[in-house]
C-alpha cells in the first residue's frame, strides 16, 4: 500500500529532525572545548542507565557466571557513605594518609640514598643489585604473610607495605639517574681538576634529580595503591 506525499513529507521531516539532534549530539566542536547540552544529557543518561543496571540485577539477586547475590547496591553503597561521613571520618582519614607518609619517607630515604651509593659505586652495585632485583618483582600483596610474622603488630605491617610500593621506583629511578650521568660533563670536571666529591656533588647530584623526582612521583601513587592491601591486615 502506497503512502500519499504528504505522509512521505511527514516521515522525512521526522527523519530530518532526530538525523539533525544525533549529529548535534555527537559532533565535536573544534573551536570549543565546552561539551553540547545534549551531549552532557546523553553522558548524564548513560551513568543513570549504569547505575540502574546495576541496582537491577542486585534487586533480582542475578546468578549467572556472575553472582550478584552478595554485592551491595548503589543504594546500600549511597546509605553506607553517608553513614561513614556521617561519623567523624576524619579520624580514618588521618590514620590512613600517616600510614602512607611514613611508609613513603622511609622509602624516599632508603631508596634515594641506596640509589645514589649503588649507582655511584660499582662494587656496591655487584654486591647489592642482585638481591633487590630478585625482591623487586614480589606484589604487595604477597608481603601480607611475611608482614604479619616479621612485625609485632598490624600497624608496623601495613606502614611496611606503604614502605614496599615506595620503595622500589624510587631506587631503580635513582641509579638510572646516577648512571645515566652525562659522560661529557664527567670528563669537563676532571679536566678542570674536580675532586671526586665535587663531581659527585656538582655534576652526578644534579643531572640525576628529574630521574630521582620520576621515581618519587612513581613511589607516592603505588603508596597510595598499596595502602588498600596493607588495611586488609586490620580486617
Amino acid at each position: 500500500m502506497s503512502r500519499s506525499p504528504s505522509e512521505r513529507s511527514t516521515m522525512l521531516s521526522f527523519v530530518d529532525r532526530w538525523s539533525f539532534l544525533l549529529s548535534q549530539l555527537f559532533q565535536k566542536n573544534e573551536g570549543s572545548s565546552r561539551l553540547n547540552p545534549l551531549r552532557l544529557l546523553f553522558r548524564a543518561f548513560s551513568l543513570v542507565l549504569f547505575f540502574g543496571i546495576w541496582q537491577f540485577l542486585c534487586s533480582i539477586k542475578f546468578q549467572f557466571l556472575i553472582n550478584f547475590s552478595f554485592v551491595p547496591s548503589p543504594l546500600e553503597v549511597l546509605g553506607a557513605t553517608v553513614k561513614f561521613f556521617s561519623n567523624n571520618p576524619m579520624v580514618h582519614l588521618q590514620a590512613s594518609v600517616l600510614r602512607v607518609l611514613l611508609g613513603y619517607a622511609i622509602a624516599v630515604l632508603l631508596g634515594v640514598s641506596l640509589g645514589i651509593v649503588i649507582g655511584w659505586f660499582q662494587k656496591i652495585e655487584d654486591l647489592v643489585f642482585l638481591p633487590l632485583e630478585i625482591l623487586r618483582p614480589i606484589p604487595a600483596v604477597a608481603w601480607i604473610p611475611l608482614a604479619i610474622l616479621m612485625f609485632p603488630d598490624a600497624e608496623s605491617g601495613m606502614i611496611y607495605i606503604t614502605f614496599i610500593g615506595a620503595f622500589f621506583p624510587v631506587l631503580i629511578s635513582t641509579i638510572k639517574g646516577v648512571e645515566g650521568t652525562d659522560l661529557l660533563l664527567l670528563r669537563v670536571g676532571q679536566c678542570l681538576g674536580a675532586q671526586q666529591w665535587h663531581i659527585f656533588k656538582d655534576i652526578v647530584i644534579p643531572g640525576a634529580m628529574p630521574s630521582i623526582a620520576s621515581g618519587l612521583v612513581i613511589g607516592m601513587g603505588n603508596s597510595w595503591f598499596c595502602l588498600v592491601t596493607a588495611e586488609i591486615l586490620q580486617l
